[in-house]
C-alpha cells in the first residue's frame, strides 16, 4: 500500500510541466524581447506598452482570453479549432504552448494534423514569458 501512494504522488509529481510554477516577470519582460519580432502589446485605450510586430496577434490581455479571439486578426485553421474547443489561455497553457505551438494545438484539439503559423519555439524561460504577459492581461481569471 506504501509503495502505491508513493508511486502515485511520484507520478502525479513527474506529470507536472516543468513550467507549470510561478515565472519572474522581469525575465520575462527581458524574454519578450524574442516575441516582438511578431508581437506588439498594445491596451485597448492604444497605450503602447511593448512596440513590436503585427505578423501575430496583439497580446494584450491575452491570459484570460479565448484561443484564437483576437478581435481583426486572422489565425490559422488550428487556432481557429483551439477557440472552438473553448480554450481560454492560462499562464501554464501559454508557456506550453510557445514551448512548441504545433504540438499544443495537436494535443489540445486531437487534430495531428493542425499547423499554427507561429514557427518560433522558445527553450526556456516561458513560464517567465507568460508571467510577463498576465501582468499585461488586467482581466486574468487565474
Amino acid at each position: 500500500m506504501k509503495f502505491a501512494t508513493i508511486g502515485a504522488l511520484l507520478g502525479v509529481t513527474l506529470a507536472m510541466p516543468a513550467f507549470a510554477q510561478d515565472g519572474d516577470i522581469a525575465k520575462g519582460e527581458k524574454e519578450f524581447r524574442k516575441c516582438k519580432a511578431c508581437h506588439m502589446i498594445e491596451s485597448p485605450e492604444g497605450e503602447t506598452i511593448v512596440k513590436g510586430g503585427k505578423t501575430g496577434p496583439n497580446l494584450y490581455g491575452v491570459i484570460g482570453r479565448a484561443a484564437g479571439s483576437q478581435e481583426d486578426f486572422k489565425y490559422s485553421d488550428a487556432l481557429t479549432e483551439l477557440n472552438a474547443t473553448g480554450e481560454v489561455w492560462t499562464s501554464e497553457d501559454l508557456a506550453e504552448y510557445i514551448t512548441d505551438p504545433n504540438t499544443f494545438v495537436r494535443e489540445k484539439t486531437g487534430d495531428e494534423k493542425a499547423k499554427t503559423k507561429m514557427t518560433f519555439k522558445m527553450r526556456k524561460n516561458q513560464a517567465d514569458v507568460a508571467a510577463f504577459l498576465a501582468s499585461v492581461s488586467p482581466d486574468a481569471a487565474e
